[in-house]
Protein backbone atom coordinates (compact mmCIF):
# COMPACT_ATOMS: atom_id res chain seq x y z
CA UNK A 1 0.00 0.00 0.00
CA UNK A 2 1.67 2.95 -1.40
CA UNK A 3 0.99 6.99 -0.33
CA UNK A 4 0.79 9.77 -2.77
CA UNK A 5 0.89 13.42 -1.69
CA UNK A 6 -1.89 15.38 -2.31
CA UNK A 7 -2.11 17.25 -5.63
CA UNK A 8 -2.21 20.95 -5.68
CA UNK A 9 -5.86 21.85 -5.96
CA UNK A 10 -6.92 24.56 -8.54
CA UNK A 11 -9.82 27.37 -7.31
CA UNK A 12 -13.30 25.82 -9.21
CA UNK A 13 -14.63 28.93 -8.93
CA UNK A 14 -15.84 31.64 -6.28
CA UNK A 15 -18.02 30.69 -3.53
CA UNK A 16 -21.98 31.07 -4.20
CA UNK A 17 -23.96 32.55 -1.66
CA UNK A 18 -25.05 29.11 -0.51
CA UNK A 19 -21.59 27.60 -0.13
CA UNK A 20 -20.83 26.07 -3.06
CA UNK A 21 -18.68 27.07 -6.33
CA UNK A 22 -20.32 29.27 -8.67
CA UNK A 23 -22.64 27.49 -11.16
CA UNK A 24 -22.46 23.91 -8.83
CA UNK A 25 -26.43 23.85 -7.45
CA UNK A 26 -26.15 22.95 -3.99
CA UNK A 27 -29.78 21.62 -2.60
CA UNK A 28 -30.54 23.45 0.35
CA UNK A 29 -29.75 20.97 3.59
CA UNK A 30 -26.79 19.28 2.03
CA UNK A 31 -23.54 19.51 3.36
CA UNK A 32 -24.78 21.55 6.44
CA UNK A 33 -22.83 18.57 9.06
CA UNK A 34 -18.91 19.94 9.86
CA UNK A 35 -16.11 19.05 8.05
CA UNK A 36 -15.33 15.39 8.72
CA UNK A 37 -12.45 13.12 7.52
CA UNK A 38 -13.67 10.69 4.75
CA UNK A 39 -12.17 7.54 3.18
CA UNK A 40 -13.47 7.56 -0.16
CA UNK A 41 -12.52 3.20 -1.33
CA UNK A 42 -13.05 3.50 -5.03
CA UNK A 43 -12.27 7.42 -5.33
CA UNK A 44 -10.46 6.67 -8.85
CA UNK A 45 -13.47 5.54 -10.51
CA UNK A 46 -16.46 7.26 -12.35
CA UNK A 47 -18.73 7.21 -9.23
CA UNK A 48 -15.90 7.28 -6.61
CA UNK A 49 -14.40 10.71 -8.27
CA UNK A 50 -17.37 12.70 -9.00
CA UNK A 51 -18.92 12.02 -5.49
CA UNK A 52 -14.92 12.87 -4.11
CA UNK A 53 -15.45 16.01 -6.18
CA UNK A 54 -18.53 16.52 -4.10
CA UNK A 55 -17.35 15.76 -0.78
CA UNK A 56 -14.97 18.72 -1.27
CA UNK A 57 -17.02 21.20 -2.30
CA UNK A 58 -18.98 20.83 0.83
CA UNK A 59 -15.76 21.27 2.77
CA UNK A 60 -14.49 17.82 4.11
CA UNK A 61 -11.19 16.23 3.55
CA UNK A 62 -11.27 13.45 1.33
CA UNK A 63 -8.55 10.09 1.16
CA UNK A 64 -8.98 8.33 -1.60
CA UNK A 65 -7.66 4.32 -1.38
CA UNK A 66 -7.49 3.04 -4.72
CA UNK A 67 -5.68 -0.06 -6.31
CA UNK A 68 -6.03 1.50 -9.82
CA UNK A 69 -6.93 -1.82 -11.42
CA UNK A 70 -10.26 0.54 -13.10
CA UNK A 71 -9.96 3.56 -12.02
CA UNK A 72 -7.36 6.27 -13.52
CA UNK A 73 -4.58 8.07 -11.39
CA UNK A 74 -5.92 11.22 -12.96
CA UNK A 75 -9.16 11.56 -11.71
CA UNK A 76 -8.10 11.57 -8.55
CA UNK A 77 -8.15 15.54 -7.05
CA UNK A 78 -7.06 14.82 -3.07
CA UNK A 79 -4.66 12.75 -1.42
CA UNK A 80 -4.36 9.02 -3.12
CA UNK A 81 -3.31 5.95 -1.17
CA UNK A 82 -2.96 2.79 -3.54
CA UNK A 83 -4.22 -0.12 -2.09
CA UNK A 84 -6.68 -2.64 -1.80
CA UNK A 85 -9.49 -2.31 0.80
CA UNK A 86 -9.22 -5.84 1.21
CA UNK A 87 -5.73 -5.23 3.05
CA UNK A 88 -7.05 -5.88 6.27
CA UNK A 89 -3.71 -4.37 8.44
CA UNK A 90 -2.90 -2.07 6.22
CA UNK A 91 -5.97 -0.49 5.96
CA UNK A 92 -6.23 -0.21 9.86
CA UNK A 93 -2.78 1.84 9.67
CA UNK A 94 -4.57 4.23 7.02
CA UNK A 95 -7.61 4.38 8.85
CA UNK A 96 -5.74 5.53 12.34
CA UNK A 97 -2.99 7.68 10.93
CA UNK A 98 -5.34 9.66 8.84
CA UNK A 99 -7.80 9.84 11.60
CA UNK A 100 -11.04 8.73 9.55
CA UNK A 101 -14.40 9.50 10.48
CA UNK A 102 -16.37 7.68 8.17
CA UNK A 103 -16.07 5.64 5.26
CA UNK A 104 -17.77 5.68 1.76
CA UNK A 105 -17.54 2.39 -0.07
CA UNK A 106 -17.51 2.87 -3.66
CA UNK A 107 -15.32 -0.01 -4.88
CA UNK A 108 -16.36 -3.16 -6.13
CA UNK A 109 -16.36 -5.66 -8.87
CA UNK A 110 -19.50 -5.04 -10.54
CA UNK A 111 -19.46 -7.02 -13.86
CA UNK A 112 -23.10 -9.05 -14.04
CA UNK A 113 -21.26 -11.25 -17.06
CA UNK A 114 -17.71 -11.71 -15.39
CA UNK A 115 -19.73 -12.76 -11.97
CA UNK A 116 -20.99 -15.52 -13.05
CA UNK A 117 -18.01 -16.66 -14.81
CA UNK A 118 -16.07 -16.49 -11.98
CA UNK A 119 -18.05 -16.37 -8.79
CA UNK A 120 -15.12 -16.42 -6.57
CA UNK A 121 -13.24 -13.64 -7.39
CA UNK A 122 -16.86 -11.30 -6.06
CA UNK A 123 -16.95 -13.32 -2.81
CA UNK A 124 -13.58 -12.96 -2.72
CA UNK A 125 -13.36 -9.24 -3.01
CA UNK A 126 -16.75 -8.08 -2.64
CA UNK A 127 -17.38 -9.77 0.55
CA UNK A 128 -14.28 -11.18 2.10
CA UNK A 129 -12.45 -7.85 0.97
CA UNK A 130 -15.57 -6.12 2.61
CA UNK A 131 -15.49 -7.69 5.93
CA UNK A 132 -11.65 -6.92 6.11
CA UNK A 133 -12.67 -3.22 5.62
CA UNK A 134 -15.46 -2.77 8.55
CA UNK A 135 -13.03 -5.54 10.71
CA UNK A 136 -10.40 -2.42 9.69
CA UNK A 137 -13.03 -0.08 10.95
CA UNK A 138 -13.90 -1.41 14.06
CA UNK A 139 -10.54 -2.13 15.18
CA UNK A 140 -9.69 1.84 15.17
CA UNK A 141 -13.51 2.90 16.03
CA UNK A 142 -14.95 4.59 12.80
CA UNK A 143 -18.26 3.31 13.26
CA UNK A 144 -19.85 5.36 10.21
CA UNK A 145 -19.96 3.41 6.89
CA UNK A 146 -21.91 5.00 3.67
CA UNK A 147 -22.00 1.99 1.19
CA UNK A 148 -23.01 2.38 -2.66
CA UNK A 149 -25.13 -0.56 -3.11
CA UNK A 150 -27.06 -1.85 -6.12
CA UNK A 151 -30.91 -2.34 -7.19
CA UNK A 152 -29.36 -5.85 -8.17
CA UNK A 153 -30.09 -6.53 -4.88
CA UNK A 154 -33.81 -7.13 -6.18
CA UNK A 155 -33.58 -9.43 -8.94
CA UNK A 156 -36.14 -9.61 -11.04
CA UNK A 157 -39.03 -7.68 -8.62
CA UNK A 158 -42.69 -8.29 -9.80
CA UNK A 159 -43.63 -4.78 -9.00
CA UNK A 160 -42.30 -1.55 -10.16
CA UNK A 161 -41.36 0.84 -8.94
CA UNK A 162 -39.16 -1.39 -6.43
CA UNK A 163 -39.53 0.10 -2.95
CA UNK A 164 -37.28 -0.75 -0.25
CA UNK A 165 -39.86 -4.03 1.17
CA UNK A 166 -39.64 -5.70 -2.21
CA UNK A 167 -38.00 -9.35 -1.94
CA UNK A 168 -34.23 -9.90 -1.94
CA UNK A 169 -33.94 -12.21 -4.50
CA UNK A 170 -30.73 -10.97 -6.33
CA UNK A 171 -30.05 -13.09 -9.94
CA UNK A 172 -26.47 -13.37 -9.88
CA UNK A 173 -23.30 -13.59 -7.82
CA UNK A 174 -22.86 -9.55 -8.32
CA UNK A 175 -25.80 -8.72 -6.84
CA UNK A 176 -25.58 -11.39 -4.64
CA UNK A 177 -22.41 -10.55 -2.92
CA UNK A 178 -23.95 -6.75 -2.24
CA UNK A 179 -26.73 -8.07 -0.72
CA UNK A 180 -24.64 -10.05 1.32
CA UNK A 181 -22.76 -7.06 2.15
CA UNK A 182 -25.46 -5.32 3.55
CA UNK A 183 -26.68 -8.08 5.63
CA UNK A 184 -22.64 -7.66 7.43
CA UNK A 185 -23.78 -3.72 7.54
CA UNK A 186 -27.56 -4.32 9.40
CA UNK A 187 -25.48 -7.03 11.40
CA UNK A 188 -22.20 -4.89 12.68
CA UNK A 189 -24.69 -2.22 13.69
CA UNK A 190 -26.71 -4.47 15.66
CA UNK A 191 -23.85 -5.93 17.42
CA UNK A 192 -21.39 -2.69 17.65
CA UNK A 193 -23.17 0.32 16.70
CA UNK A 194 -21.85 0.79 13.14
CA UNK A 195 -24.51 3.35 11.59
CA UNK A 196 -24.67 2.77 8.12
CA UNK A 197 -26.92 4.10 4.93
CA UNK A 198 -26.52 1.29 1.71
CA UNK A 199 -28.09 3.12 -1.47
CA UNK A 200 -29.07 1.48 -4.24
CA UNK A 201 -30.02 2.18 -7.32
CA UNK A 202 -29.78 1.47 -11.11
CA UNK A 203 -27.94 3.37 -14.18
CA UNK A 204 -25.21 5.87 -13.50
CA UNK A 205 -24.93 8.61 -16.23
CA UNK A 206 -23.85 12.17 -16.89
CA UNK A 207 -20.74 13.84 -15.94
CA UNK A 208 -18.71 17.05 -14.56
CA UNK A 209 -16.83 19.23 -16.08
CA UNK A 210 -13.81 17.23 -14.78
CA UNK A 211 -14.86 13.71 -14.36
CA UNK A 212 -16.58 11.23 -16.57
CA UNK A 213 -17.72 7.60 -17.33
CA UNK A 214 -14.95 5.49 -18.81
CA UNK A 215 -14.83 1.80 -18.59
CA UNK A 216 -12.83 -0.71 -20.15
CA UNK A 217 -14.75 -3.04 -20.97
CA UNK A 218 -17.78 -0.74 -21.24
CA UNK A 219 -21.10 -2.36 -20.74
CA UNK A 220 -23.32 0.82 -20.00
CA UNK A 221 -25.82 1.89 -22.56
CA UNK A 222 -25.38 5.60 -22.47
CA UNK A 223 -21.47 5.49 -23.16
CA UNK A 224 -22.12 2.57 -26.10
CA UNK A 225 -24.45 4.53 -27.45
CA UNK A 226 -22.22 7.66 -27.39
CA UNK A 227 -19.12 5.76 -28.62
CA UNK A 228 -21.32 4.59 -31.80
CA UNK A 229 -21.92 8.06 -32.45
CA UNK A 230 -18.39 9.19 -32.61
CA UNK A 231 -17.19 6.29 -34.56
CA UNK A 232 -20.09 6.16 -36.93
CA UNK A 233 -21.68 2.47 -36.16
CA UNK A 234 -24.56 1.30 -34.95
CA UNK A 235 -26.37 0.72 -31.50
CA UNK A 236 -27.55 -2.85 -31.15
CA UNK A 237 -31.26 -2.88 -29.57
CA UNK A 238 -31.51 -6.06 -27.63
CA UNK A 239 -35.13 -6.68 -28.06
CA UNK A 240 -38.37 -5.06 -29.55
CA UNK A 241 -41.10 -6.87 -28.40
CA UNK A 242 -41.60 -6.14 -24.33
CA UNK A 243 -44.92 -4.98 -23.11
CA UNK A 244 -43.00 -1.23 -22.84
CA UNK A 245 -44.77 1.43 -24.82
CA UNK A 246 -42.20 1.36 -27.68
CA UNK A 247 -41.53 -2.46 -27.55
CA UNK A 248 -37.60 -1.91 -25.75
CA UNK A 249 -37.20 -2.66 -21.81
CA UNK A 250 -37.28 0.16 -19.48
CA UNK A 251 -34.62 1.07 -17.21
CA UNK A 252 -33.85 3.57 -14.63
CA UNK A 253 -31.09 6.27 -14.68
CA UNK A 254 -29.98 9.08 -12.03
CA UNK A 255 -27.37 11.49 -12.87
CA UNK A 256 -24.04 11.18 -11.25
CA UNK A 257 -23.92 14.37 -9.62
CA UNK A 258 -27.58 13.35 -8.01
CA UNK A 259 -25.79 10.08 -6.61
CA UNK A 260 -23.21 12.14 -4.95
CA UNK A 261 -25.28 14.32 -3.14
CA UNK A 262 -26.90 10.86 -2.03
CA UNK A 263 -23.62 10.03 -0.59
CA UNK A 264 -22.82 13.05 0.88
CA UNK A 265 -26.45 13.84 2.83
CA UNK A 266 -26.10 9.80 3.45
CA UNK A 267 -22.73 10.58 5.19
CA UNK A 268 -24.27 13.31 7.58
CA UNK A 269 -26.96 11.05 8.05
CA UNK A 270 -24.54 8.75 10.23
CA UNK A 271 -22.94 11.07 12.73
CA UNK A 272 -23.20 9.36 16.27
CA UNK A 273 -26.03 12.44 16.90
CA UNK A 274 -28.09 11.88 13.91
CA UNK A 275 -31.60 10.41 14.72
CA UNK A 276 -31.72 8.61 11.28
CA UNK A 277 -29.39 6.25 11.95
CA UNK A 278 -29.67 5.71 15.60
CA UNK A 279 -30.76 2.04 16.97
CA UNK A 280 -34.45 2.03 17.68
CA UNK A 281 -34.13 0.11 21.03
CA UNK A 282 -31.76 2.89 22.24
CA UNK A 283 -32.83 6.58 20.84
CA UNK A 284 -30.40 8.72 21.42
CA UNK A 285 -27.29 6.47 22.71
CA UNK A 286 -24.47 7.87 20.42
CA UNK A 287 -22.74 4.46 20.87
CA UNK A 288 -25.38 1.96 19.24
CA UNK A 289 -26.49 2.83 15.64
CA UNK A 290 -28.24 0.98 12.82
CA UNK A 291 -28.18 -0.16 8.87
CA UNK A 292 -30.64 1.90 7.01
CA UNK A 293 -31.13 0.86 3.33
CA UNK A 294 -32.51 3.76 0.70
CA UNK A 295 -33.48 2.98 -3.30
CA UNK A 296 -32.41 6.48 -5.70
CA UNK A 297 -34.44 5.84 -8.72
CA UNK A 298 -36.15 8.63 -10.69
CA UNK A 299 -39.59 6.45 -10.56
CA UNK A 300 -40.40 6.92 -14.03
CA UNK A 301 -37.18 5.16 -16.53
CA UNK A 302 -36.60 5.52 -19.77
CA UNK A 303 -37.03 2.75 -22.70
CA UNK A 304 -33.65 1.95 -24.90
CA UNK A 305 -35.14 3.71 -27.99
CA UNK A 306 -35.83 7.03 -25.59
CA UNK A 307 -32.17 7.33 -24.45
CA UNK A 308 -31.37 6.73 -28.52
CA UNK A 309 -33.32 9.80 -29.23
CA UNK A 310 -32.26 11.99 -26.89
CA UNK A 311 -28.29 11.23 -27.71
CA UNK A 312 -29.69 12.25 -31.58
CA UNK A 313 -31.28 15.36 -30.17
CA UNK A 314 -27.48 16.17 -27.63
CA UNK A 315 -25.34 15.00 -30.90
CA UNK A 316 -28.00 16.70 -33.52
CA UNK A 317 -27.59 13.64 -36.04
CA UNK A 318 -29.09 10.32 -36.28
CA UNK A 319 -27.45 7.40 -34.71
CA UNK A 320 -27.95 4.02 -36.41
CA UNK A 321 -29.90 0.95 -34.74
CA UNK A 322 -29.51 -2.42 -35.72
CA UNK A 323 -32.05 -5.24 -33.84
CA UNK A 324 -31.05 -7.55 -32.05
CA UNK A 325 -33.07 -10.10 -30.06
CA UNK A 326 -33.16 -10.43 -26.69
CA UNK A 327 -31.00 -11.04 -24.05
CA UNK A 328 -31.85 -14.21 -21.36
CA UNK A 329 -32.64 -12.66 -18.04
CA UNK A 330 -33.43 -9.14 -19.08
CA UNK A 331 -36.46 -7.82 -17.50
CA UNK A 332 -38.90 -5.33 -19.16
CA UNK A 333 -38.76 -3.09 -16.63
CA UNK A 334 -36.45 -1.58 -13.63
CA UNK A 335 -37.40 1.24 -12.15
CA UNK A 336 -36.80 2.19 -8.28
CA UNK A 337 -39.07 4.23 -6.24
CA UNK A 338 -37.17 7.15 -4.24
CA UNK A 339 -40.29 8.15 -1.26
CA UNK A 340 -37.66 6.81 1.26
CA UNK A 341 -34.49 8.67 0.52
CA UNK A 342 -36.78 12.16 0.12
CA UNK A 343 -38.32 11.24 3.55
CA UNK A 344 -34.73 10.06 5.21
CA UNK A 345 -32.34 12.18 2.83
CA UNK A 346 -34.17 14.92 1.86
CA UNK A 347 -33.16 13.32 -1.51
CA UNK A 348 -34.45 13.44 -5.34
CA UNK A 349 -33.06 13.75 -9.10
CA UNK A 350 -32.39 17.60 -9.88
CA UNK A 351 -30.79 16.39 -13.13
CA UNK A 352 -33.18 13.70 -13.77
CA UNK A 353 -33.75 14.44 -17.64
CA UNK A 354 -32.16 12.37 -20.73
CA UNK A 355 -31.14 15.39 -22.18
CA UNK A 356 -28.97 16.65 -18.78
CA UNK A 357 -27.67 13.25 -18.63
CA UNK A 358 -26.16 12.49 -21.89
CA UNK A 359 -25.67 16.40 -22.58
CA UNK A 360 -23.27 16.21 -19.82
CA UNK A 361 -21.47 13.19 -20.61
CA UNK A 362 -21.19 14.32 -24.44
CA UNK A 363 -19.53 17.46 -23.54
CA UNK A 364 -17.11 15.82 -20.95
CA UNK A 365 -16.11 13.21 -23.99
CA UNK A 366 -15.27 15.44 -26.22
CA UNK A 367 -13.07 17.54 -23.73
CA UNK A 368 -11.29 14.50 -23.30
CA UNK A 369 -7.72 13.46 -25.40
CA UNK A 370 -9.07 10.84 -28.16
Amino acid sequence: MSRVDEPPRTPTGALADNGGPSGVRRPRGFGMEGSVRVLVTGGAGYVGSVSVERLLEAGHHVVVLDDLSTGRRAAVDTTLVEGSYADGPGNTTLLDREKIDVILHCAARSLVGESIVDPAKYYRENVAGGIALLESARAVGVRRVVFSSTAAVYGSPEATPIAEDAPLAPINPYGETKRTFEGALRWYGAAYGLRSVALRYFNVAGATERHGERHDPETHLIPNILAAAERGRPVTVFGTDYPTPDGTNVRDYIHVRDLADAHLAAIEATADDDRRTDDPAAPGDRRRGRAVALNLGSETGFSVLEVIAAAERVIGRQIGVELGPRRAGDPPILVAANRLARETLGWTPRLGSLDEMIGSAWAWRRSQPT
